[in-house]
């Protein structure tokens, strides 16, 4: 058993070494004076997202803590990225995956799950992942992954090339060096927590600013300390948000949250394209608002500095639903009352 389990390590950390980090790169705001705004694109992961970090991670995690044996069929509940990201490495050290997924997850997560060898088992909305995922793991004996409680925990926040550690050290050579704020919307609240405990260990005088969609419920926990509350209503930005307060959700390294309109979020993903000629999902949108917000508020107190924020994922996930137009009429709404406020942006 020792055996395979290094063997599936060894190809693990090979294909990480092979793997080259992800761009950083300035966004062109013509409104903003004297901050600075960047996209760290973790669209570019072989496995098109974020999630690619966090798969790793969480695989690591497992194999080390001798939860994953040769055989073993991973279990997972997503709303897609984790999933086809887990599917790939689950497909790369050959473990049968199965992803427990909302019926709503787009068509193209759900083919590329299927492309990297994994299955989808479906159910109504996302307050039913969790036991769902836990009684189909329990009766096939395998083993639920469970990123909403690992994520926190499975990466190395102190360095190791994680997420925050790379942003500094790309943000080296620009004019301000060390970012006055970081903004994340919060999944399972696993890079939330890594960016917020990687700035305490080093010392940064950067705050971390977290997003939060409607029909979540980080953002009423965060305000109120209370981590019982739950919603019987799913996110409609999707990757982001959550019916219950995860584990991986740390809000003492939190120094401050945004609620962000779902419409705000979709028309700030369809400016983005606008600006920089690329499609990105939607989470990508509800991180940018906060960016503004967050940028509007600096200038007016004559700040100056730069934010970094996650460019999540592609928009090419999601031609069928948040760039579809009578998609975005149907489950979205009116857009105009945001997507009307970026003039002032490109003056």
């Amino acid at each position: 058993m020792h055996s395979w389990v290094a063997h599936a390590i060894s190809k693990i950390n090979s294909d990480a070494h092979r793997s080259a980090d992800t761009h950083l790169f300035k966004l062109p705001v013509p409104g903003l004076t004297g901050v600075d705004l960047y996209l760290k694109d973790e669209s570019t992961h072989p496995t098109g997202s974020l999630k690619h970090r966090l798969a790793r991670s969480l695989f690591l995690y497992a194999l080390c803590n001798g939860k994953i044996k040769e055989g073993t069929t991973i279990v997972e509940a997503s709303s897609g990225s984790t999933a086809v990201s887990e599917a790939y490495f689950a497909r790369m050290i050959g473990l049968p995956f199965i992803a427990v997924v909302p019926k709503s997850t787009a068509r193209s997560k759900i083919r590329m799950i299927e492309f990297y060898g994994g299955q989808t088992h479906f159910v109504d909305s996302a307050p039913e992942m969790h036991g769902t995922s836990v009684e189909l793991a329990g009766s096939i004996d395998g083993y639920f992954m469970d990123q909403f409680t690992y994520a926190e925990r499975a990466t190395d926040w102190r360095g190791n090339n994680n997420i925050a550690e790379s942003i500094y050290r790309q943000m080296e050579w620009e004019p301000h060096p060390v970012p006055a704020k970081l903004v994340m919307s919060a999944g399972t609240g696993g890079t939330s927590a890594t960016l917020g405990r990687y700035i305490r260990y080093k010392g940064y005088g950067t705050e971390l600013t977290v997003v939060d969609p409607e029909n979540s419920v980080f953002y009423d926990s965060y305000q109120t300390r209370d981590r019982t509350l739950t919603s019987n209503t799913s996110s409609r930005i999707e990757g982001i948000g959550r019916p219950k307060v995860e584990n991986s959700f740390q809000p003492d390294v939190i120094d401050q949250m945004i609620k962000v309109p779902d419409a705000a979020s979709v028309a700030t993903m369809l400016w983005l394209e606008e600006l920089i000629g690329r499609r990105a999902g939607p989470s990508t949108g509800t991180n940018l608002w906060g960016v503004l917000q967050v940028a509007g508020e600096m200038m007016n107190r004559g700040q100056t500095g730069s934010i970094v924020t996650l460019l999540c994922d592609s928009g090419d996930r999601y031609l069928d639903t948040y760039y579809d137009p009578n998609w975005i009429s149907d489950h979205i709404g009116d857009l105009r009352p945001y997507s009307d406020t970026f003039a002032r942006w490109m003056l």
